[in-house]
Protein backbone atom coordinates (compact mmCIF):
# COMPACT_ATOMS: atom_id res chain seq x y z
CA UNK A 1 0.00 0.00 0.00
CA UNK A 2 1.40 3.30 -0.63
CA UNK A 3 0.17 6.72 -1.76
CA UNK A 4 1.40 5.88 -5.21
CA UNK A 5 0.69 2.16 -6.60
CA UNK A 6 3.47 0.35 -7.00
CA UNK A 7 5.04 -2.97 -6.19
CA UNK A 8 3.05 -6.48 -5.39
CA UNK A 9 4.93 -7.84 -2.41
CA UNK A 10 3.71 -4.08 -0.40
CA UNK A 11 -0.23 -4.34 -1.70
CA UNK A 12 -2.26 -6.96 -3.62
CA UNK A 13 -0.45 -7.38 -7.05
CA UNK A 14 -1.00 -5.05 -9.04
CA UNK A 15 -0.26 -6.22 -12.87
CA UNK A 16 -1.80 -4.43 -15.52
CA UNK A 17 -0.42 -3.35 -18.73
CA UNK A 18 -1.73 -1.10 -21.25
CA UNK A 19 -0.62 -1.73 -24.99
CA UNK A 20 -1.05 -0.45 -28.27
CA UNK A 21 -4.45 0.05 -29.86
CA UNK A 22 -5.21 -3.10 -28.31
CA UNK A 23 -5.26 -2.62 -25.09
CA UNK A 24 -2.91 -1.75 -22.05
CA UNK A 25 -0.89 -4.36 -20.55
CA UNK A 26 0.62 -4.57 -17.43
CA UNK A 27 1.12 -5.78 -13.93
CA UNK A 28 -1.11 -1.56 -12.31
CA UNK A 29 -0.34 -3.96 -11.77
CA UNK A 30 0.89 -1.66 -14.92
CA UNK A 31 -1.75 -2.60 -12.85
CA UNK A 32 -4.17 -5.63 -12.08
CA UNK A 33 -4.66 -8.26 -9.48
CA UNK A 34 -6.00 -11.50 -8.89
CA UNK A 35 -9.74 -11.82 -8.61
CA UNK A 36 -10.52 -12.39 -4.55
CA UNK A 37 -8.34 -9.43 -3.81
CA UNK A 38 -10.59 -6.41 -2.26
CA UNK A 39 -12.81 -4.84 -5.71
CA UNK A 40 -10.65 -1.86 -6.56
CA UNK A 41 -7.51 -2.92 -5.07
CA UNK A 42 -4.87 -0.09 -6.59
CA UNK A 43 -2.93 -2.19 -9.32
CA UNK A 44 -0.11 -0.94 -11.52
CA UNK A 45 -1.43 -1.39 -15.36
CA UNK A 46 1.35 -1.65 -18.58
CA UNK A 47 -0.32 0.93 -20.56
CA UNK A 48 0.63 1.42 -24.50
CA UNK A 49 0.77 5.15 -25.85
CA UNK A 50 -2.31 6.39 -27.92
CA UNK A 51 -4.43 3.82 -26.92
CA UNK A 52 -7.28 5.24 -25.34
CA UNK A 53 -8.34 2.33 -23.25
CA UNK A 54 -7.43 -0.72 -24.20
CA UNK A 55 -5.04 -2.69 -21.11
CA UNK A 56 -2.94 -5.67 -21.73
CA UNK A 57 -1.72 -7.56 -18.78
CA UNK A 58 0.90 -11.02 -19.48
CA UNK A 59 0.14 -14.73 -20.03
CA UNK A 60 -0.85 -17.34 -21.87
CA UNK A 61 -0.48 -21.32 -22.04
CA UNK A 62 1.85 -22.66 -23.74
CA UNK A 63 0.37 -25.54 -24.75
CA UNK A 64 -2.82 -23.71 -25.54
CA UNK A 65 -3.96 -25.01 -29.44
CA UNK A 66 -5.53 -22.83 -31.89
CA UNK A 67 -9.30 -24.62 -31.22
CA UNK A 68 -8.72 -24.22 -27.58
CA UNK A 69 -7.53 -20.63 -28.39
CA UNK A 70 -10.45 -19.64 -30.58
CA UNK A 71 -12.65 -21.16 -27.28
CA UNK A 72 -11.27 -19.08 -24.54
CA UNK A 73 -11.91 -15.82 -27.10
CA UNK A 74 -15.32 -16.39 -26.67
CA UNK A 75 -15.73 -16.66 -23.11
CA UNK A 76 -14.27 -13.34 -22.65
CA UNK A 77 -17.07 -11.48 -24.57
CA UNK A 78 -19.70 -13.56 -22.29
CA UNK A 79 -18.31 -12.24 -19.27
CA UNK A 80 -17.87 -8.63 -20.55
CA UNK A 81 -21.90 -8.69 -21.79
CA UNK A 82 -22.73 -9.89 -17.72
CA UNK A 83 -20.64 -7.83 -16.04
CA UNK A 84 -21.99 -4.84 -17.57
CA UNK A 85 -25.66 -6.01 -17.27
CA UNK A 86 -25.06 -6.87 -13.83
CA UNK A 87 -24.33 -3.11 -13.55
CA UNK A 88 -26.85 -1.62 -15.65
CA UNK A 89 -29.74 -3.75 -14.00
CA UNK A 90 -28.24 -2.82 -10.18
CA UNK A 91 -27.95 0.86 -11.70
CA UNK A 92 -31.89 0.97 -12.55
CA UNK A 93 -32.71 -0.67 -9.23
CA UNK A 94 -31.12 1.89 -6.95
CA UNK A 95 -28.22 -0.06 -6.09
CA UNK A 96 -24.60 0.11 -6.75
CA UNK A 97 -23.33 -1.07 -10.01
CA UNK A 98 -19.90 -1.62 -8.97
CA UNK A 99 -21.03 -3.85 -6.48
CA UNK A 100 -22.86 -5.59 -8.98
CA UNK A 101 -20.31 -5.76 -11.49
CA UNK A 102 -17.69 -7.20 -8.74
CA UNK A 103 -20.21 -9.75 -8.21
CA UNK A 104 -20.12 -10.87 -12.01
CA UNK A 105 -16.96 -10.99 -12.20
CA UNK A 106 -16.26 -12.90 -9.21
CA UNK A 107 -18.61 -15.61 -10.61
CA UNK A 108 -16.89 -15.13 -14.28
CA UNK A 109 -13.91 -16.95 -13.29
CA UNK A 110 -11.54 -14.55 -14.41
CA UNK A 111 -8.54 -14.23 -11.86
CA UNK A 112 -7.24 -10.62 -13.23
CA UNK A 113 -10.71 -9.39 -13.75
CA UNK A 114 -11.38 -6.29 -11.32
CA UNK A 115 -14.03 -3.22 -10.78
CA UNK A 116 -12.68 0.12 -9.98
CA UNK A 117 -14.89 2.97 -8.78
CA UNK A 118 -14.74 6.34 -10.85
CA UNK A 119 -12.03 7.84 -7.47
CA UNK A 120 -9.80 4.68 -7.75
CA UNK A 121 -9.63 4.43 -11.33
CA UNK A 122 -8.88 8.27 -12.17
CA UNK A 123 -5.78 7.74 -9.46
CA UNK A 124 -5.14 5.03 -11.46
CA UNK A 125 -4.66 6.82 -14.72
CA UNK A 126 -2.26 9.37 -12.52
CA UNK A 127 0.07 7.31 -11.06
CA UNK A 128 0.93 5.68 -14.78
CA UNK A 129 1.62 9.21 -15.98
CA UNK A 130 4.66 9.09 -13.11
CA UNK A 131 2.75 12.18 -11.54
CA UNK A 132 0.42 12.26 -8.49
CA UNK A 133 -0.68 14.32 -5.43
CA UNK A 134 0.42 12.51 -2.15
CA UNK A 135 2.94 12.71 0.57
CA UNK A 136 5.69 10.77 -0.76
CA UNK A 137 4.93 7.28 0.82
CA UNK A 138 5.43 3.73 0.38
CA UNK A 139 3.50 1.72 3.25
CA UNK A 140 3.81 -2.28 3.54
CA UNK A 141 1.06 -4.36 5.44
CA UNK A 142 2.53 -6.81 8.05
CA UNK A 143 1.62 -9.97 9.06
CA UNK A 144 -0.06 -8.31 12.37
CA UNK A 145 -2.08 -6.25 10.01
CA UNK A 146 0.28 -2.59 11.43
CA UNK A 147 1.14 -0.69 8.47
CA UNK A 148 5.41 0.01 8.37
CA UNK A 149 6.60 2.73 6.17
CA UNK A 150 8.86 0.92 3.37
CA UNK A 151 9.70 3.70 1.89
CA UNK A 152 9.99 7.29 1.70
CA UNK A 153 10.63 9.21 -1.64
CA UNK A 154 13.97 11.94 -1.02
CA UNK A 155 12.80 15.56 -0.38
CA UNK A 156 8.86 14.53 -0.31
CA UNK A 157 6.89 16.32 2.22
CA UNK A 158 7.17 13.04 4.43
CA UNK A 159 10.92 12.80 4.28
CA UNK A 160 10.89 16.58 4.79
CA UNK A 161 8.79 16.01 8.31
CA UNK A 162 11.45 13.53 9.13
CA UNK A 163 9.17 10.09 8.41
CA UNK A 164 11.28 7.28 8.55
CA UNK A 165 11.29 3.70 6.62
CA UNK A 166 10.96 0.93 9.60
CA UNK A 167 8.26 4.01 11.30
CA UNK A 168 4.66 2.38 11.55
CA UNK A 169 1.62 4.00 10.29
CA UNK A 170 -1.27 4.42 13.04
CA UNK A 171 -3.37 6.80 11.62
CA UNK A 172 -4.43 9.33 9.24
CA UNK A 173 -6.42 12.07 9.99
CA UNK A 174 -7.56 10.22 13.03
CA UNK A 175 -8.79 7.21 11.34
CA UNK A 176 -6.54 4.36 12.42
CA UNK A 177 -5.03 2.23 9.27
CA UNK A 178 -4.39 -1.01 10.85
CA UNK A 179 -6.22 -3.62 9.22
CA UNK A 180 -7.57 -1.36 6.04
CA UNK A 181 -6.85 -2.71 2.57
CA UNK A 182 -4.07 -1.26 0.76
CA UNK A 183 -7.07 1.27 -1.47
CA UNK A 184 -8.11 2.64 1.58
CA UNK A 185 -4.55 3.60 2.73
CA UNK A 186 -4.11 5.18 -0.62
CA UNK A 187 -7.69 6.91 -0.64
CA UNK A 188 -6.14 8.70 2.36
CA UNK A 189 -2.83 9.19 2.03
CA UNK A 190 -3.90 11.23 -1.69
CA UNK A 191 -7.18 12.45 -0.20
CA UNK A 192 -8.99 11.45 -2.91
CA UNK A 193 -9.40 12.29 -6.26
CA UNK A 194 -9.78 16.17 -5.75
CA UNK A 195 -7.47 16.72 -3.56
CA UNK A 196 -4.50 19.12 -4.71
CA UNK A 197 -1.13 20.21 -4.14
CA UNK A 198 -1.25 22.20 -0.21
CA UNK A 199 -4.27 20.29 0.96
CA UNK A 200 -3.18 19.11 4.29
CA UNK A 201 -3.22 15.79 5.97
CA UNK A 202 -2.14 14.39 9.61
CA UNK A 203 -0.65 11.65 10.10
CA UNK A 204 -0.05 9.50 13.53
CA UNK A 205 3.60 7.46 13.48
CA UNK A 206 5.53 5.08 15.95
CA UNK A 207 8.94 5.07 15.73
CA UNK A 208 10.75 1.95 19.24
CA UNK A 209 7.37 2.67 20.86
CA UNK A 210 7.39 6.35 20.55
CA UNK A 211 4.30 8.29 19.42
CA UNK A 212 4.75 11.25 16.68
CA UNK A 213 2.20 13.19 14.96
CA UNK A 214 3.00 15.14 11.54
CA UNK A 215 0.67 17.75 10.00
CA UNK A 216 2.03 17.61 6.17
CA UNK A 217 1.44 19.62 2.54
CA UNK A 218 0.55 17.64 0.13
CA UNK A 219 2.71 17.84 -3.40
CA UNK A 220 2.88 17.08 -6.55
CA UNK A 221 5.22 14.61 -6.99
CA UNK A 222 6.95 12.57 -9.51
CA UNK A 223 7.43 8.81 -8.86
CA UNK A 224 11.05 7.23 -9.22
CA UNK A 225 11.27 4.58 -10.97
CA UNK A 226 14.62 4.71 -12.47
CA UNK A 227 17.75 4.97 -10.79
CA UNK A 228 21.18 4.69 -11.99
CA UNK A 229 24.23 3.84 -10.27
CA UNK A 230 27.72 1.68 -10.05
CA UNK A 231 28.49 -1.58 -8.42
CA UNK A 232 31.67 -2.33 -6.85
CA UNK A 233 33.68 -3.64 -9.88
CA UNK A 234 32.20 -0.96 -12.20
CA UNK A 235 29.12 -2.37 -13.89
CA UNK A 236 26.46 0.32 -14.83
CA UNK A 237 23.34 -0.76 -12.68
CA UNK A 238 20.12 0.75 -13.74
CA UNK A 239 17.31 -0.13 -11.35
CA UNK A 240 13.29 0.44 -12.73
CA UNK A 241 10.84 -0.17 -9.91
CA UNK A 242 7.52 0.48 -12.97
CA UNK A 243 7.27 1.25 -16.04
CA UNK A 244 5.36 5.01 -15.72
CA UNK A 245 5.62 7.69 -18.78
CA UNK A 246 8.91 8.46 -19.47
CA UNK A 247 10.81 5.34 -17.71
CA UNK A 248 11.83 3.91 -20.90
CA UNK A 249 13.64 7.25 -21.96
CA UNK A 250 15.13 7.37 -18.92
CA UNK A 251 16.41 3.78 -19.28
CA UNK A 252 17.92 4.68 -22.61
CA UNK A 253 19.48 8.19 -21.65
CA UNK A 254 20.72 6.32 -18.68
CA UNK A 255 22.82 3.93 -21.12
CA UNK A 256 23.83 6.71 -23.34
CA UNK A 257 25.38 8.10 -20.47
CA UNK A 258 27.51 5.29 -19.22
CA UNK A 259 31.15 4.12 -19.85
CA UNK A 260 31.23 2.98 -23.34
CA UNK A 261 33.01 -0.38 -22.35
CA UNK A 262 30.76 -0.92 -19.09
CA UNK A 263 28.80 -3.60 -18.55
CA UNK A 264 25.22 -2.99 -18.06
CA UNK A 265 22.95 -4.83 -14.79
CA UNK A 266 18.66 -4.00 -15.23
CA UNK A 267 17.87 -4.43 -11.94
CA UNK A 268 13.99 -5.60 -12.69
CA UNK A 269 13.35 -6.83 -9.34
CA UNK A 270 10.16 -6.03 -7.36
CA UNK A 271 9.10 -4.31 -10.62
CA UNK A 272 5.48 -4.41 -10.37
CA UNK A 273 5.12 -3.54 -14.33
CA UNK A 274 3.83 -0.27 -15.96
CA UNK A 275 3.17 0.94 -19.85
CA UNK A 276 4.04 -1.42 -22.20
CA UNK A 277 5.58 1.65 -24.62
CA UNK A 278 7.89 2.49 -21.94
CA UNK A 279 9.19 -1.39 -21.52
CA UNK A 280 9.43 -1.72 -25.52
CA UNK A 281 11.41 1.45 -25.24
CA UNK A 282 13.46 0.49 -22.48
CA UNK A 283 14.10 -2.90 -24.83
CA UNK A 284 14.98 -1.15 -28.18
CA UNK A 285 17.62 0.60 -26.32
CA UNK A 286 19.43 -3.27 -26.37
CA UNK A 287 18.09 -4.35 -29.33
CA UNK A 288 18.41 -3.44 -33.16
CA UNK A 289 14.86 -3.89 -34.28
CA UNK A 290 12.74 -7.49 -34.20
CA UNK A 291 10.76 -9.15 -31.85
CA UNK A 292 10.02 -7.86 -28.40
CA UNK A 293 6.93 -9.81 -27.69
CA UNK A 294 3.57 -11.24 -29.31
CA UNK A 295 0.11 -11.49 -27.89
CA UNK A 296 -3.65 -11.70 -28.91
CA UNK A 297 -7.01 -9.89 -28.32
CA UNK A 298 -9.97 -12.11 -28.13
CA UNK A 299 -8.07 -14.19 -30.47
CA UNK A 300 -6.37 -11.64 -32.88
CA UNK A 301 -2.62 -11.71 -33.22
CA UNK A 302 -1.01 -8.80 -32.60
CA UNK A 303 2.78 -8.18 -31.85
CA UNK A 304 5.55 -5.41 -30.84
CA UNK A 305 8.73 -4.88 -32.09
CA UNK A 306 11.28 -2.95 -31.04
CA UNK A 307 13.11 0.60 -32.63
CA UNK A 308 16.39 -0.54 -34.39
CA UNK A 309 19.83 1.10 -32.96
CA UNK A 310 19.87 -0.21 -29.46
CA UNK A 311 23.21 -1.12 -27.82
CA UNK A 312 23.74 -4.56 -28.56
CA UNK A 313 27.16 -4.73 -27.76
CA UNK A 314 27.52 -4.12 -24.32
CA UNK A 315 27.21 -7.24 -21.96
CA UNK A 316 23.66 -7.27 -20.24
CA UNK A 317 22.35 -9.13 -16.67
CA UNK A 318 18.73 -8.92 -15.99
CA UNK A 319 18.10 -9.12 -12.32
CA UNK A 320 14.60 -10.65 -11.27
CA UNK A 321 12.33 -11.92 -8.51
CA UNK A 322 8.96 -13.20 -7.42
CA UNK A 323 7.58 -9.49 -7.78
CA UNK A 324 9.08 -9.15 -11.08
CA UNK A 325 5.74 -8.97 -13.28
CA UNK A 326 3.83 -8.01 -15.97
CA UNK A 327 5.64 -5.19 -18.57
CA UNK A 328 9.42 -6.10 -16.31
CA UNK A 329 8.29 -10.02 -17.22
CA UNK A 330 7.83 -9.36 -20.87
CA UNK A 331 11.19 -7.21 -20.93
CA UNK A 332 13.13 -9.96 -19.44
CA UNK A 333 11.84 -12.42 -21.81
CA UNK A 334 12.39 -10.79 -24.73
CA UNK A 335 16.05 -9.96 -23.52
CA UNK A 336 16.77 -13.49 -22.73
CA UNK A 337 15.04 -14.83 -25.76
CA UNK A 338 17.26 -12.77 -28.38
CA UNK A 339 20.39 -13.77 -26.66
CA UNK A 340 20.40 -9.94 -25.26
CA UNK A 341 21.02 -10.80 -21.24
CA UNK A 342 21.74 -13.51 -19.09
CA UNK A 343 18.73 -13.01 -16.41
CA UNK A 344 19.84 -13.82 -12.83
CA UNK A 345 17.71 -14.69 -9.60
CA UNK A 346 14.54 -16.36 -8.92
CA UNK A 347 11.57 -17.13 -11.06
CA UNK A 348 9.24 -14.01 -11.88
CA UNK A 349 5.37 -13.34 -10.61
CA UNK A 350 4.05 -14.96 -13.93
CA UNK A 351 1.62 -12.24 -15.02
CA UNK A 352 0.93 -12.40 -18.55
CA UNK A 353 -2.82 -11.77 -19.30
CA UNK A 354 -4.59 -8.90 -20.94
CA UNK A 355 -7.37 -6.82 -19.94
CA UNK A 356 -9.03 -4.34 -21.62
CA UNK A 357 -10.97 -1.95 -19.66
CA UNK A 358 -14.94 -1.13 -19.75
CA UNK A 359 -16.85 2.25 -18.36
CA UNK A 360 -20.02 0.94 -16.76
CA UNK A 361 -23.35 2.22 -15.95
CA UNK A 362 -22.84 4.89 -13.07
CA UNK A 363 -19.02 5.52 -13.93
CA UNK A 364 -17.08 2.63 -12.46
CA UNK A 365 -14.49 0.77 -14.87
CA UNK A 366 -14.37 -3.24 -15.30
CA UNK A 367 -11.24 -4.43 -16.47
CA UNK A 368 -11.51 -7.95 -17.91
CA UNK A 369 -9.15 -10.72 -19.53
CA UNK A 370 -9.57 -10.57 -23.49
CA UNK A 371 -5.99 -12.69 -24.07
CA UNK A 372 -2.78 -13.50 -23.37
CA UNK A 373 1.35 -12.67 -24.36
CA UNK A 374 4.31 -14.76 -25.34
CA UNK A 375 7.89 -14.37 -25.24
CA UNK A 376 9.22 -14.12 -29.16
CA UNK A 377 10.36 -17.84 -28.59
CA UNK A 378 6.45 -18.51 -28.06
CA UNK A 379 6.83 -19.08 -24.37
CA UNK A 380 3.51 -18.07 -22.15
CA UNK A 381 4.02 -17.06 -19.00
CA UNK A 382 1.30 -16.50 -17.11
CA UNK A 383 0.76 -18.83 -13.90
CA UNK A 384 4.34 -19.72 -14.72
CA UNK A 385 6.60 -17.29 -14.41
CA UNK A 386 10.25 -16.62 -16.29
CA UNK A 387 12.91 -19.07 -15.41
CA UNK A 388 16.11 -17.77 -14.60
CA UNK A 389 19.55 -18.37 -16.72
CA UNK A 390 20.89 -18.41 -13.29
CA UNK A 391 19.58 -19.05 -9.86
CA UNK A 392 20.49 -16.37 -7.02
CA UNK A 393 19.07 -15.26 -3.80
CA UNK A 394 18.17 -11.84 -2.93
CA UNK A 395 21.23 -11.61 -1.22
CA UNK A 396 23.98 -12.02 -3.48
CA UNK A 397 21.96 -11.58 -6.76
CA UNK A 398 24.12 -8.35 -7.48
CA UNK A 399 27.64 -9.88 -6.97
CA UNK A 400 26.52 -12.89 -9.15
CA UNK A 401 25.19 -10.45 -11.85
CA UNK A 402 28.61 -8.42 -11.78
CA UNK A 403 30.46 -12.22 -12.13
CA UNK A 404 28.56 -13.11 -15.23
CA UNK A 405 29.53 -9.67 -16.62
CA UNK A 406 33.31 -10.75 -16.25
CA UNK A 407 32.59 -13.91 -17.89
CA UNK A 408 30.77 -12.14 -20.85
CA UNK A 409 33.65 -9.84 -21.45
CA UNK A 410 32.59 -6.98 -19.42
CA UNK A 411 36.04 -4.83 -18.35
CA UNK A 412 34.09 -4.46 -15.08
Amino acid sequence: MTDVPERPTESPPWGACRCPRLTRMSGLSAFSRPRGSRRGAVALTLVVTGVAAAQLACGLPGDESPAAGHAAAQAPAAAHDAVVEAAARAEADGKSGADAAAEAVSRSGDRWGTVYDPEEYAAFEQALDGRYTGVGLRVRARADGAAEVARVQESGPADRAGIRPGDLLRAIDGRSVTGLPSTEVVRLLRGGADAVPGSQVVLATERSGRARVHTLSRARLHTESVTVGRLPHGAVRIKVTAFTKGSGAEVRSALAAAPARAGLVLDLRGNSGGLVSEAVTAASALLDGGLVATYDVRGEPRALHARPGGDTGRPVVVLVDGATMSAAELLAGALQDRGRAVVVGSRTYGKGSVQMPTRLPGGSVAELTVGHYRTPSGRGLDGRGLTPDLDAGAGDASERAETVLSGLGSPS
